[in-house]
């Protein structure tokens, strides 16, 4: 990762000689940079490698920093918690759906249905270019041009559609965002979010991005990394943390999402997946809709994976890196009352740790009820926490 002192003023300096863009500017500069240790192909500057928390704001923070955006509370790039929590950082969803065969439930732990990434794209203040077509030849060569002005290019598929995954699989059926890093051999370097890098063929990319008409061939990419203030971050900061704790708290609706359905997220969210859990009566209630043993299989699976991956959340549904945001943005003028929530969310995050590890897959039909009262008795405990933290947040 560049991270040389003033190279941003540099490339400032060189587009105003230049007439360059900052991307072409910076570009060129990167060449006369001493070579880092690198795979073929990869673009200049960008960190590969790094386990991710939170895929998304992962995939960005690496992006961004090969854009050369940076924190300008630091001069350094922005780190993944900053960047998650401008997001949204943290939330809570549930869901059931029943199937002929299967009863799935999903779990999300980060902030959710509002515009993640847009979020943190509109409160970092990178300048970033969008692009869709439905001709794949032309989504080639948009991808193609961006690659070749030394910009990392984030591009949504269908999972189960890549190559290394070559899944039909429902838990891969969803749309995700890769980012392709480069080329090399007449294949795209793309990453996932995971250790390692992956090839693919144009064929095979473009075979995952146009697989549901809704994402084809979609694309974007840092043109600008922009010019936010201390002032602007801190900003952002509380207007970021005001639209977690409202959303948590229930005083902001979730986005998007029909009233009749409000009571699945945020701490609302928590009670009635608490209720269902307990409901011995109804056929709502979890025993009940889990009484089949390939139903409970598939769906404590599920739960099991929705906690535990990075997609919708992340470890210790994401409120350690919460923490993280919160401390670091505490630093900034004024803002050092979010010490209090970071450590509530740090404690919190402990025990959401401790729900994931007790889903237990392997329970026997027979179990079950006994099995699920054992989650709500955790979750009623999470829920004082996660509202005493909310409310610390909201100030």
């Amino acid at each position: 990762m560049v991270q040389h002192k003033h190279f941003k003023s540099r490339v400032r300096e060189r587009m105003q000689k230049t007439g360059e863009s900052y991307t072409t500017g910076r570009l060129q500069l990167l060449k006369d940079l001493p070579a880092e240790p690198s795979l073929p192909g990869l673009l200049p500057g960008y960190p590969a490698g790094a386990p991710l928390v939170q895929r998304d704001a992962g995939l960005w923070q690496r992006v961004l920093a090969q854009a050369g955006v940076e924190n300008p509370a630091t001069g350094t790039p922005f780190t993944e918690a900053v960047l998650s929590g401008l997001a949204g950082g943290i939330g809570f969803m549930v869901f059931t759906f029943e199937y002929e065969q299967i009863t799935t439930a999903t779990i999300v732990t980060r902030f959710h249905p509002g515009p993640y990434v847009g979020n943190l794209l509109n409160r970092c203040g990178a300048v970033v270019e969008e692009k869709s077509t439905t001709s794949t030849n032309a989504a080639q060569d948009n991808l193609d041009a961006a690659l070749e002005a030394g910009r990392a290019v984030v591009v949504r598929v269908t999972q189960g559609a890549l190559p290394w995954y070559h899944s039909d699989a429902p838990e891969h059926s969803d749309s995700v965002d890769v980012v392709v890093a480069g080329k090399a051999n007449g294949e795209y370097l793309i990453d996932d979010g995971g250790r390692q890098l992956h090839g693919a063929t144009a064929a095979e990319l473009a075979g995952a991005r146009g697989k549901r008409k809704k994402d084809k061939h979609w694309q974007a990419s840092v043109v600008d990394p922009g010019e936010t203030t201390v002032d602007q971050l801190r900003q952002s900061v509380l207007e970021a943390v005001a639209e977690t704790a409202g959303v948590l708290l229930g005083t902001v609706p979730p986005a998007v999402v029909p009233a009749r359905v409000a009571k699945n997220f945020g701490l609302a969210g928590m009670q009635t997946w608490t209720a269902r859990l307990r409901d011995t009566r109804t056929k709502k209630g979890w025993p009940a809709m889990f009484a089949d043993e390939q139903r409970l299989r598939f769906g404590l699976e599920r739960i099991k994976e929705c906690l535990a991956g990075t997609v919708w959340g992340g470890p210790a549904a994401l409120r350690p890196l919460y923490a993280r945001f919160l401390t670091e943005a505490a630093a900034l003028e004024g803002l050092d009352r979010l010490l209090q929530p970071a450590q509530q969310y740090a404690a919190v995050g402990e025990r959401w740790q401790q729900l994931a590890d007790a889903v237990d897959p392997q329970c026997p039909a027979e179990e079950r009820t006994a099995h699920f009262a054992a989650l709500a008795d955790r979750m009623e405990d999470m829920q004082a926490a996660e509202e005493a933290a909310a409310k610390s947040l909201s100030g």
